[in-house]
Order: C-alpha cells, then structure tokens, then sequence
C-alpha cells in the first residue's frame, strides 16, 4: 500500500506557502546562487536580508565627506565634484527586485527604520520591486533613561498602522520579547493591522575582549533549545489573535519545525542552521517533517496546528510559571541524597 503524499502547504499573511519553513533576513540571502539553492532545496519562502536606514544614512555620510575632502584645498576652489543627490536605499532596491525575479517562491522583504516617515517612504519603495510581503523588523535598545515604554509601544504601534495603511501587500512585524508584557503587545500589533508576528526577534549583544579591554561583537547562533521562549508564546496566542504567527530562533531541526506548528505556529524561520548545517539541509529539515506525519498519520499542517497550544490541551498550567515550579520540585525529590528514587 502506497502512502499518500504529505501535505505540508500552510497559509501566511494570505500567501500559501508549500511548506512552512521560510529562510530568514540573514546574509546567505543576497547572493543570488544561494537564493537559486535555497529554492531547490525546497524553501517555502525567503525573507530577503534587511534594509537598515542607519546604514544607508552612513553610506550617504562617508560618501559625502569623500567628495568634500579634497574642497578649498586652494583659494580658487570651491569644490572639485558636483553636488550628488542622496540615491537612498536605491542599490539595495535593485537587488531586492533582482532577487524577485530569480525566484518563483515567495520573496519578504524586510525592514528597519529610525523615523516613521523614512519606514513609510521604504516600504513603499520596497512594494514596487514586486515582493510578495514585507517584514517590519522592530528591535529596542534604549540608549535614553527619559523614553518611558509606553512611548515605545505607541511608536511601533502607529508606524505598524502607517505602514498598513500605505501598502497593498500583507506586513508582518518581526518582534523581541523583551516588552514588559510581550503578550499585550502582541495582541495590541494584532489590533493594530498586523497579518503576522514573528517571534522573536534574535539581538547581537555586547562582549568584552578582556586581553584586549576592548567591546566586541560576535556572531551569535542560534543553538539547540534556543526555540523554547518561542515556543511559550505561541502556545498562548494560538487562537487569540488574527494574526498569523511564525516562530523564530533555534529552528535547527526538522523536529523543532514540527513542535513550534503543535505549539500553533503557521511556519517558521530558519537561519542559524543553515551557517551550520549548509542550504541544503532544508531538504533535510521538510524529510523529517513528512517522515513525522506519516508515522502519525497526518495528512496536512492544519490537521496537527495548535494541537498542543494552552488554548487545545487540557492541562491548565503547562504555559504557566506553576507548571516550572512543579517541575523543580519534583527535581528536587529526584536528587536528594540517599533516598531511593
């Protein structure tokens, strides 16, 4: 008796996908090669590399002062350029169109912007390259002790609605957990237009070179387990919002694909281990994924979605803090010496 094919299609922000696993913004997406192997690897989409204001504001600053150097060196100078207009983010338009081109899955672009008019004016700029979505990659670091969180809420909340309401193609909002309370805010985005939450954003932090005595930046993988904050969230906002959700960090096997969908994801993102494992493994990861349904019997994603999420199981206290408390003590009682376990 021959099985029938897995049907491992689900549906984000309205864009069916052909199977969950989407390659985050990452570097391994800018060459077009890569993208090409991503595809036959089997990719449901890819989110194109980020698109940073600050660094088009620093490119647009070094070039400036590059064609100012050389002015007034002697008294008949005024300059020896023309003026030059700002070209923008228009290099990193170009390859996003290039890229969009190259491919025939889904292409999400990404983006992060310092002012709200500057997120409006790149978004726009980004749907004309023809990308099925956009990616708002929102991250706080406060540097300033007076910017209270509120004030952080609504700045993210109102360029969420801006964006929304500028663009025809879905927007989805790339978030950190680190909000006083990540679940409000989640529910808030949803309020505020947002097609998907993707959780959650992965920070670079600071290190110290201590023979050096100097700061330091690493790139820092994602490892094994890494999915577990995630995974908490999903469980608890599956069915609670709109919008679609995506779990990112630690996405590292098949299997973890696997546990984010029972936990209520509707697809993933995947980055750290394709540094590690190499671009094929996708193929790898969806081999798993089938493997896994067949053995259980299940013929599509949505047959198992948020199976296991706080909303579908019965145990009242497995997304709570009570349920670590038990945890520990029953820890305890396994380690303490000289009783028999």
């Amino acid at each position: 008796m021959i099985l029938p094919m897995s049907n491992l299609k689900t549906n984000y922000m309205g864009i069916e996908l052909k199977n969950p696993i989407i390659i985050g913004a990452s570097n391994l997406v800018v060459n077009l090669d890569h993208l090409k192997q991503l595809e036959a690897a089997g990719a449901g989409a890819i989110v194109y590399k980020s698109l940073f204001e600050e660094q088009v504001q620093l490119e647009n600053f070094f070039q400036e002062e590059a064609m100012v150097e050389f002015n007034d060196r002697n008294a008949e100078m005024i300059n020896i350029y023309p003026e030059m207009k700002d070209v923008g983010p228009l290099d990193f338009l170009n390859k996003l169109k290039k890229a969009k081109e190259a491919l025939s899955i889904p292409l999400i672009a990404s983006l992060n912007c310092v002012y709200k008019d500057t997120w409006v004016e790149y978004a726009k700029e980004i749907e004309k390259t023809g990308v099925d979505g956009i990616e708002l990659n929102f991250y706080t670091a406060p540097r300033d002790f007076g910017i209270s969180g509120q004030e952080i809420l609504e700045e993210q909340l109102n360029i969420t609605k801006a964006v929304k309401d500028a663009l025809g193609i879905p927007v989805a909002v790339k978030l950190s957990p680190y909000y006083t309370n990540t679940l409000r805010f989640a529910h808030m985005m949803d309020g505020a237009g947002a097609d998907a939450l993707v959780l959650f954003n992965k920070l670079f932090q600071p290190e110290i070179d201590i023979e050096a005595e100097k700061m330091t930046f690493s790139f820092n993988k994602s490892g094994k387990g890494d999915y577990r904050l995630a995974l908490r969230y999903m469980g608890l906002l599956h069915g609670k919002v709109k919008a679609h959700l995506v779990g990112n960090s630690g996405i590292i096997e098949g299997k973890d694909v696997i546990k984010m969908i029972l936990a209520g994801a509707d697809a993933v993102q995947v980055v750290s281990t394709l540094y590690q494992n190499g671009l094929d493994y996708v193929s790898v990861m969806i081999k798993d994924i089938e493997d896994w349904m067949a053995r259980k019997d299940y013929q599509s994603i949505e047959e198992f979605k948020g199976l296991l999420s706080k909303e579908k199981i019965n145990d009242p206290y497995a997304y709570k803090r009570a349920q670590y408390v038990d945890i520990l003590m029953k820890k305890v009682e396994l380690y303490q010496p000289n009783k028999m376990v």
